[in-house]
């Protein structure tokens, strides 16, 4: 196991690049959007997802490997740990997916628009709507050809823990009675494919808000979204680890045992392989 104790440094050639790479990330949205406009919503837009974030992958240095065989069935249900805002570029690359997303997300300029012609559903998570939410995660994971992630913490985590899913979400499984859920695990490792210490990831990894964290080290500065991609792409990018699972039996469970049930796989999981060094 090799950890990476210092903190990541960036010098002013790091920069030039950064803002060169920034150029290009919005160059290559703006020329597609175009494109995105007039594709239909639905199996076509997914597929083209997997393009453009692709595309954007290359524009910030992100790689992207993954480990483990995704299953053919459908409906499938993929259930994720959530670190930053680079799992909504890796996913859709790594397994051609489509998300359920927070209902603010929705109201993002052209990030939003782009989110919607993309298949992702906005629910909101407020407890006085989850009925509501619940009937439109029944209606895409019905129709859906394609895998729909959603990340049950409910928010983004300094990478030193997972939090405790929210079981909520969960009751669709009685709605959908033959779904399938097949947890994964998100790791981040450096452009070289160096593991990382908490601290590191925190500070220059990770995307969350400090106040919210329960558990890890805080980042020393926080970032806005944008903020966070250009601050990777000065540390020359980063390798996103994607480790699949095998799906796991969720019949006659309720949605709190099937909740913690899947936190407990996916959390076991996390701890094991984040500071082991991966090489394939």
């Amino acid at each position: 196991m090799k950890i990476m104790a210092d903190k990541c440094r960036v010098n002013i050639f790091d920069t030039i690049i950064a803002v060169f790479r920034a150029i290009f990330f919005v160059f290559v949205v703006l020329i597609q959007v175009p494109i995105i406009f007039i594709i239909p919503r639905g199996r076509f837009s997914v597929k083209y997802m997997r393009f453009f974030m692709w595309t954007l992958c290359v524009a910030t240095g992100v790689r992207v490997r993954r480990h483990g065989k995704l299953t053919a069935a459908r409906p499938l249900l993929c259930i994720c740990n959530h670190i930053s805002v680079f799992e909504l570029m890796s996913m859709p690359v790594a397994m051609g997916c489509s998300f359920v997303g927070k209902i603010d997300i929705a109201s993002y300029p052209l990030v939003g628009w782009i989110a919607k012609k993309f298949g992702v559903v906005f629910v909101d998570r407020r407890p006085s709507h989850a009925t509501e939410a619940i009937s439109d995660m029944t209606r895409q994971l019905r129709n859906a050809s394609y895998p729909v992630t959603i990340f049950p913490e409910g928010t983004t985590t300094n990478g030193a823990y997972v939090r405790e899913f929210k079981s909520a979400m969960f009751n669709l499984v009685d709605a959908v009675p033959d779904l399938t859920i097949q947890p994964m695990v998100i790791t981040y490792r450096t452009h070289r494919n160096k593991c990382v210490n908490d601290q590191v990831l925190a500070n220059d990894y990770a995307y969350f808000d400090n106040v919210k964290q329960t558990a890890g080290p805080k980042c020393e500065r926080e970032r806005s979204a944008f903020g966070q991609i250009f601050h990777v792409a000065q540390l020359g990018g980063m390798t996103v680890h994607i480790t699949v699972l095998p799906p796991v039996p969720v019949a006659g469970r309720d949605r709190k045992e099937i909740a913690k049930m899947l936190h407990e796989i996916v959390s076991n999981k996390y701890m094991e392989i984040k500071d082991k060094e991966i090489t394939r």
